[in-house]
């Protein structure tokens, strides 16, 4: 199997000439949630993340809630965005794909998940064509989070 080819991180003008760095941070991924607080949860409890900051917006009749590993400054955090009057489940729609996070012992990290009431869709193993190994974990509005266990990465 070929070496991944790492490309340093660039923005880049609609002219392709590369713009100077650090022009942009990545701030968040934005999921809407039907129930706030399982989401909650699920992304503290389970995924280990902090919650790091919570504002309702009573006007607009929904709420924010940002969590990550770290402070949103210096990390890319995940914002669920839960519609007070939303009492249906969302439509995942087919273009949304997957947030990804780092593990390491993904067949232990898998199995305290399952043990905690999490669907794994996809078990721990070797990616299709390659040798790093991933699983799948669905939070409780049926978002995918893949698992990318570190030690395999190629």
């Amino acid at each position: 199997m070929p070496a991944p080819v790492r490309v340093p991180a660039r923005s880049w003008k609609g002219n392709g000439t590369p713009m100077a760095d650090n022009k942009f941070q990545m701030m968040h991924t934005m999921v809407r949630v039907k129930d706030l607080d399982k989401s909650l949860d699920f992304y503290t409890r389970l995924l280990g993340m902090q919650l790091l900051r919570k504002m309702d917006f009573p006007e607009g009749k929904f709420t924010l809630a940002f969590v990550g590993y770290g402070p949103e400054e210096t990390h890319a955090v995940v914002e669920l965005t839960h519609n007070w009057d939303q009492t249906e489940p969302y439509d995942l729609g087919n273009g949304y794909g997957h947030i990804a996070l780092g593990v390491r012992d993904i067949h232990g990290i898998c199995k305290e998940l399952e043990k905690a009431g999490a669907k794994i869709p996809r078990p721990p193993g070797p990616m299709k064509h390659g040798t790093t190994h991933i699983a799948f974990v669905e939070d409780p509005d049926g978002y995918k989070i893949e698992l990318i266990d570190l030690d395999t990465r190629g």
